[in-house]
């Protein structure tokens, strides 16, 4: 083979190689978005400020938000809305609502007691968690969220829920209680099982100590028993921890004083039913929808001494708090429009606010808990004032 004509394969070769990485990186350019991780995109979860603790003026504030039954936003019809609203009322009515309590209240939390999404009315957990959880994380508020039995209904599971919820902007949030320092969660029934710490005042002599305890439980959503199909319930493991985690605080709480506490939880215990032949404060109209199985829950919570009063939700016309034995449970009653309702009865959330006492020159320990509640009407209606507890023991109606 002559030399020209080596010389000239060679050009031939150089040229075909030429254009063939050119075309190559061409086609990587056009589609390098769609094959390559944009970092320009991912960022960390927005924490809020921890630990939690009261306000420079002595108050803690929780607003509690019961059944929001989100769907799909604009296209999920209300439920039990009068005949007038009902062509533009959606799941933006609750968004609405949502944002009109956080502007009124400026909590300092917000506890998202279960059934946050309707599952059977949705295509993406995710995407309607996100809306519904949204304006929360608009306004970049702490919020902890406990599951009922429809969040699950959809596309994630109970711990895919949990572990979305956790990551999501502004949760505290956890999935279960660790174990220790290296992230190893507890074995324990549920998923949302979980204790929050509220901090003393600035500047007080309290400020780096717990002086509020908040407790958020996984009440379950639906189980067979002895071969009846019954709602779930509250299980041993979960009231293990309970007490663990309060012998714990009692150990390390100051001068002996055990801190009040609250918990949080979806579906009412079986006790609750009683409520109905007692003095209660708001509306029982409804029956308890609970487990038939005697969970043990109000025993647990007498024998740790501090738990003063319970949250929950699940009957979403009940917004009643009742007393069993010292314990005060209280509805959050309905709050979201695409969960059934009655027609000419507001929709509604519960708020709850905690008081530090004063002392000569310092704030000292929680020594009030009040709620109320508030109305979605014009004036977002106040109504059912009341102290749960104070540091005498007494409690009344103000």
């Amino acid at each position: 083979m002559s030399s020209a004509t080596v010389n000239r394969n060679w050009k031939h070769t150089v040229l075909y190689l030429t254009l063939i990485i050119s075309l190559i990186y061409s086609i990587e350019t056009l589609i390098s978005h769609k094959l390559h991780i944009n970092h320009t995109n991912i960022r960390l979860k927005r924490s809020p400020n921890l630990p939690l603790r009261f306000r420079d003026d002595g108050t803690f504030k929780i607003l509690q938000v019961a059944d929001m039954h989100y769907g799909m936003g604009s296209i999920t019809r209300c439920r039990d809305v009068v005949a007038a609203e009902f062509d533009y009322c959606s799941d933006l009515n609750t968004t609405r609502f949502l944002r009109r309590m956080i502007q009124a209240e400026k909590p300092d939390l917000i506890a998202f007691t279960g059934d946050n999404i309707f599952g059977s009315s949705t295509t993406d957990a995710a995407e309607s968690l996100l809306e519904a959880i949204g304006p929360a994380i608009e306004y970049g508020i702490p919020w902890a969220a406990v599951l009922g039995n429809h969040d699950q209904e959809s596309t994630l599971n109970r711990l895919e829920l949990m572990t979305f919820l956790s990551l999501m902007d502004f949760s505290v949030s956890q999935i279960n209680p660790p174990v220790g320092g290296d992230g190893e969660l507890r074995l324990i029934d549920g998923f949302g099982n979980y204790q929050l710490r509220v901090h003393g005042a600035p500047g007080s002599v309290l400020s780096n100590s717990t002086v509020f305890d908040l407790f958020f439980l996984d009440s379950g959503d639906r189980e067979t028993f002895q071969g009846r199909r019954t709602y779930g319930w509250i299980k041993d493991s979960q009231l293990r921890w309970l007490q663990d985690t309060s012998k714990q605080g009692h150990n390390q709480s100051i001068a002996g004083n055990h801190h009040p506490a609250l918990a949080f939880f979806h579906i009412p215990i079986l006790e609750v039913r009683d409520l109905w032949y007692t003095p209660f404060i708001g509306q029982f109209q409804e029956g308890v929808a609970c487990s038939i199985v005697q969970s043990g829950v109000l025993k647990t919570f007498l024998s740790m001494g501090n738990v003063k009063a319970a949250f929950i939700g699940h009957d979403h016309v009940n917004d009643f708090c009742g007393n069993l034995k010292g314990v005060w449970f209280c509805y959050g009653g309905g709050f979201g429009y695409h969960a059934y309702g009655r027609p000419n009865w507001h929709r509604r959330a519960r708020v709850i606010e905690a008081e530090l006492g004063k002392g000569r020159d310092t704030w000292t320990g929680v020594e009030l808990i009040r709620t109320w509640k508030r109305l979605d009407d014009e004036d977002l209606s106040k109504i059912d004032e009341q102290v749960l507890w104070e540091a005498s023991y007494t409690s009344y109606v103000k």
